[in-house]
């Protein structure tokens, strides 16, 4: 598994030689598939070939292309990715309600407890209001102290003025981020056999990705920070890149420091290894450390 978060940004050639990404435009670059995690296509003036597709797909590598406003579109996914993909979905399907439910609601606690970190770390006092909420989440979050949260969240940190549906650049950068974290997971899921399509809270029949809505949550406020920290007045190139750059911070996570891209692996395989032994003290969190 690759770590590296490759952008290629204007027009360029892609193409495989001997096992590496060959970038050709002013100049010729070279980068070993093996080393590469997520590529970004960003540029709609670029070309890559088919087999170049072929090998970042047995590679696993997530490729995510953009639109002609540079946004995310779409992304490339894999019809196999494990060799037990049909044992899999199976089991998956087949997961209780009960364990679905109480993995979901451990999903909402770390939201909120790294909501109320970050605010913590900005000195809001609604900090304290988040620590009350996590008192009273019920199972499956079903008096809603997730989206109690979040307004809460979202007006300490940005401001009273500040509403998620405000077509403004820090919206545009939150959406951008929040894309990357999504397809980050999405590639996780897919990489250890199971369906994105089938999510444990989020169960809208036109979302192909359910499962990686439900299991980004508590990653979200990686990009929040980001965000926060960067004090955004216009969605450029220079922002995109500094959260793309997110996937390459270092988290700790299972006692040990690793790249956040890393962090999603642990934390995807640990939420399903919860669900499907039934047993909570599978899941593993990130802590994010200064």
């Amino acid at each position: 598994m690759g770590w590296r978060t490759v952008a290629i940004t204007r027009r360029a050639k892609l193409d495989l030689q001997l096992g590496h990404l060959v970038v050709r435009n002013d100049d010729v670059i070279k980068i070993n598939i093996d080393e590469i995690s997520v590529l970004l296509i960003e540029c709609t003036a670029v070309s890559l070939t088919a087999a170049l597709l072929a090998e970042l797909t047995r590679k696993k590598v997530k490729v995510i292309f953009c639109d002609e406003k540079r946004l995310p579109s779409s992304e490339l996914v894999s019809y196999y990715g494990s060799h037990d993909t049909s044992l899999k979905y199976r089991k998956q399907a087949s997961w209780t309600v009960e364990s679905k439910r109480n993995v979901w609601t451990e999903i909402v606690k770390e939201k909120i407890y790294q909501q109320m970190n970050l605010l913590d770390e900005h000195d809001r006092g609604e900090a304290a209001l988040l620590n009350q909420y996590l008192g009273e989440i019920k199972p499956g979050d079903v008096t809603n102290r997730e989206g109690h949260a979040a307004k809460v969240y979202f007006n300490a940190m940005f401001g009273m003025d500040f509403s998620r549906t405000q077509e403004v650049p820090l919206n545009a950068a939150l959406n951008y981020g929040y894309s990357i974290i999504l397809s980050a997971v999405a590639k996780e899921i897919v990489s250890l056999g199971y369906c994105t399509q089938l999510g444990i809270c989020h169960d809208n029949q036109f979302n192909p990705l359910n499962f990686a809505c439900d299991l980004m949550e508590p990653f979200r406020i990686l990009v929040d920070r980001q965000a926060a920290d960067m004090q955004i007045t216009e969605f450029d190139s220079k922002v995109k890149y500094q959260l793309l750059d997110v996937l390459n911070q270092e988290v700790r996570i299972n006692g040990n420091k690793e790249y956040v891209s890393k962090a999603i692996r642990i934390y995807v395989k640990s939420v399903c290894d919860a669900i499907e032994e039934q047993d909570l003290t599978f899941l593993k969190f990130y802590r994010y450390e200064k």
